[in-house]
């Protein structure tokens, strides 16, 4: 004889249960409000790229970023052209900063946790295996088929930008849970970059980059807190990396990774303490520059390193970069090549659906296997809203495109491809984030969640529950 669960009363459809919802930390909001801001000089730079290449004097935009510039010292030298300084070295900071947000997410961030990083980790691996694929069908045996790489990668100035414009109607967990999505993307991309896109490779270059990796890590270990040091390696890295035919881009990512990041312990800020006082009691020079000493050694590298990079980065460097490497010249035949090129659908398509159906798949897996979670009142609509709109693959899109292609025309149905597939994600992802985001239910259910109590589904109903 079977004996009935007493349950509590279910509450009414009206009911709310209402608990107050962490907070993003400083950093985290930092970093996204900086993204934020730099969406529009990004989106600025972009349409200011396009007119000047469909100007009259239309080839003023090659002829311009072709210009040859060069840095010797005695007998060695460094010479690029315009373009090739921002892809190659300003870009490098980009990928530095990049390096430093995971370290630091990694290190105390909100990536500590298997339970946290576990959504948008396989929301990340399935929008850069199912765009890749998608692509790849598309185009296997043809001439654009190296170009696989291009819409693997989310573009985290524009997705933070178009979020801001949500305002309290995107919850705070859904933007940090797309930039969790999209720093881990951001790790596939640079490992794709380095293992994939790269040609001739010196093997002493690369070894002399490895004994500066070597260094850079000793430093870390040996917890030196000044900047200097590693900023020197890292110039140095740069330089070894470059020779060594690998993208010089991926030393900033080494560096930004092996900065400290840690918190700081309580001998830093007792000796602060000390110092601020021994300055109060009788201000001197020499009592100044320690107590700034100490106060710099209070706050981890990672965190001042990217207080003064990340600004740089968001509204000179990807700006730059855009008006580089968005200028398209559209004329008839571009268009008309550009409406039936495989090259063109392949990345709208992989951009637009292979993101969608990669991101949604892989964060379901995580959350009905219990392997992740996604607290603070984002809904399935969120999700499926924010993987659409993590098809706006603009940066590191056209960083790969200038990799991939040598032919300056596949270069130009590729860019097509890309501003185009980034416009859609970005329209239909804000119409489905406004109009399906609150008209699904929640993703997890539990503590730290605002639940409006939805009548259940009925094989999930616990008033079915019993006990034989």
């Amino acid at each position: 004889m079977s004996t009935p669960v007493t349950l509590p009363p279910r509450p009414g459809p009206t009911t709310r249960v209402v608990v107050p919802l962490p907070r993003l930390s400083p950093g985290v909001r930092r970093f996204l409000q900086t993204e934020a801001g730099s969406a529009m000089l990004l989106l600025v730079a972009t349409v200011a790229a396009l007119i000047w290449a469909n100007l009259p004097q239309w080839h003023s935009y090659i002829s311009f970023w072709s210009t040859p510039i060069s840095i010797e010292v005695g007998n060695h030298g460094l010479s690029l052209d315009l373009q090739h300084w921002i892809n190659d070295a300003a870009m490098a900071i980009f990928f530095l900063v990049v390096g430093l947000e995971i370290s630091r997410e990694v290190t105390v961030g909100d990536l500590r946790t298997v339970k946290s990083v576990a959504a948008p980790a396989l929301g990340a691996i399935g929008g850069l295996a199912v765009p890749a694929l998608l692509y790849l069908l598309i185009n296997h045996g043809g001439p654009g088929a190296h170009g696989w790489g291009i819409p693997m990668s989310t573009d985290t100035a524009f997705l933070v930008g178009i979020l801001a414009l949500f305002g309290p109607r995107c919850p705070d967990r859904l933007r940090l849970f797309l930039l969790t999505l999209a720093i881990v993307d951001d790790i596939g991309a640079i490992a794709v970059l380095g293992i994939f896109y790269t040609k001739d490779v010196s093997m002493v270059a690369l070894l002399i980059s490895a004994l500066l990796v070597g260094v850079l890590a000793l430093l870390r270990w040996l917890g030196v807190w000044r900047l200097t040091p590693y900023v020197g390696v890292g110039i140095l890295l740069w330089l070894a990396v470059y020779a060594s035919g690998v993208h010089p881009t991926l030393a900033g990512v080494l560096v930004g990774l092996l900065v400290p990041a840690k918190t700081v312990d309580s001998v830093e800020r007792e000796r602060l303490r000390y110092f601020g006082q021994a300055l109060i009691e009788r201000a001197s020079p020499g009592r100044a520059r320690l107590a700034v000493s100490a106060a710099r050694a209070a706050v981890p590298a990672n965190d001042r390193l990217q207080e003064a990079l990340h600004p740089v980065s968001a509204f000179i460097v990807v700006p730059l970069f855009g008006l580089a490497n968005a200028g398209v010249h559209l004329n008839a035949d571009v268009l008309q090549d550009a409406l039936t090129s495989r090259v063109t659908i392949g990345i709208i398509l992989a951009l637009l659906v292979g993101n969608t159906v990669g991101i949604t798949l892989g964060a379901t897996i995580a959350l009905q296997t219990g392997l992740g979670r996604l607290p603070g009142g984002v809904r399935y609509g969120h999700v499926i809203g924010g993987a659409v709109l993590a098809g706006i693959g603009f940066t590191i899109s056209l960083f790969v495109t200038d990799l991939a292609f040598d032919s300056p025309h596949l270069r130009d149905l590729a860019k097509i491809g890309v501003l185009t597939g980034s416009l859609l994600a970005a329209v239909l992802g804000s119409f489905l984030l406004r109009y399906l985001g609150e008209r699904l239910p929640m993703c997890t259910l539990d503590d730290e969640t605002v639940i409006p109590m939805l009548p259940p589904l009925p094989w999930r109903d616990p008033a079915a529950v019993g006990v034989a």
